[in-house]
């Protein structure tokens, strides 16, 4: 049955040689792929980068990490020159880039592509 299946995304790139770049300066290792580039993650959980002429929204979370101390994550990712993405919605305002909720900590970033990467660290 799908459910019983691996999941993974797919995130357009309208370079995808600088998204590569990106992705290698994160700290990932690419696995070529006659689609385009597939990182791994945990637990056997991973993403693929393919060349695309259509542009991402950026409008909703594409690929989502669970991290396990979101202030850590951040202040690596922002050592390697990741920009926190700001909020201010009804329900949902973030500070320094990071919400808060009854749930635990999430922040959101773009690649260089536009596409909304999230990070989430549940509550303990």
């Amino acid at each position: 049955m799908l459910k019983d299946g691996r999941a993974g995304a797919t995130l357009p790139a309208s370079d995808l040689q600088r998204a590569k770049g990106f992705y290698k300066g994160l700290g990932f290792e690419e696995e070529e792929d006659p689609g385009g580039v597939i990182y791994r993650c945990a637990e056997g959980t991973g993403f693929m980068v393919f060349q695309s002429s259509g542009a991402p929204s950026g409008t909703h979370t594409q690929v989502g990490f669970e991290v396990k101390d979101l202030e850590a994550e951040m202040a690596d990712l922002r050592s390697r020159g990741v920009t926190f993405e700001e909020y201010d919605f009804p329900g949902m305002k973030t500070e320094n880039g990071v919400l808060t909720m009854p749930e635990g900590k999430g922040a959101w970033f773009k690649d260089t592509e536009g596409n909304l990467l999230s990070l989430f660290s549940p509550s303990s």
